[in-house]
């Protein structure tokens, strides 16, 4: 798989605006008004369960269509949440819910849920990420 190249910018448009550039896709993303923001485009955490939505229904869709079973159509309900364990440590929950419209039975729509478990983004969620950090430029490049 090649490397894919997401640049985000602050857009200008209220002081937490951006402007998401994903190839050739653009679009907006902001904090609520709630927390100060404009509401200008979805928040990064809705960024993410869309994400998790998109990988999931896309799993699910090539799944049932390599097995040659009947589904018409694949929604994903999300909801975030974070939780205090019993460790007292924040632990993020995402929720999904799907909704399989299509002539399955109960075998082929519990298989269908083991699928959805899968999908590249919900594994990735689940086993953590390295996220590395550094500053661009020429001085910036000498140092790593």
């Amino acid at each position: 798989m090649k490397d894919r190249l997401v640049t985000v910018a602050e857009s200008g448009n209220g002081p937490y605006g951006q402007v998401v550039t994903a190839g050739r896709h653009v679009f907006g993303a902001d904090e609520p008004e709630a927390v100060g923001g404009r509401d200008t485009g979805p928040d990064p955490f809705e960024l993410v369960m869309a994400g998790l939505g998109a990988c999931t229904a896309m799993t699910v869709r090539m799944y049932a269509e390599r097995k040659g079973w009947a589904v018409r159509k694949v929604t994903v309900t999300l909801r975030h949440a974070r939780r205090v364990g019993a460790d007292g440590r924040d632990t993020d929950v995402f929720e999904r819910v799907l909704d399989i419209d299509g002539d399955l039975d109960a075998a082929q729509r519990d298989r269908l849920v083991e699928i959805a478990a899968k999908c590249p983004v919900g594994l990735t969620l689940g086993r953590g990420s390295e996220v590395v950090t550094r500053l661009a430029g020429p001085a910036a490049d000498a140092a790593v």
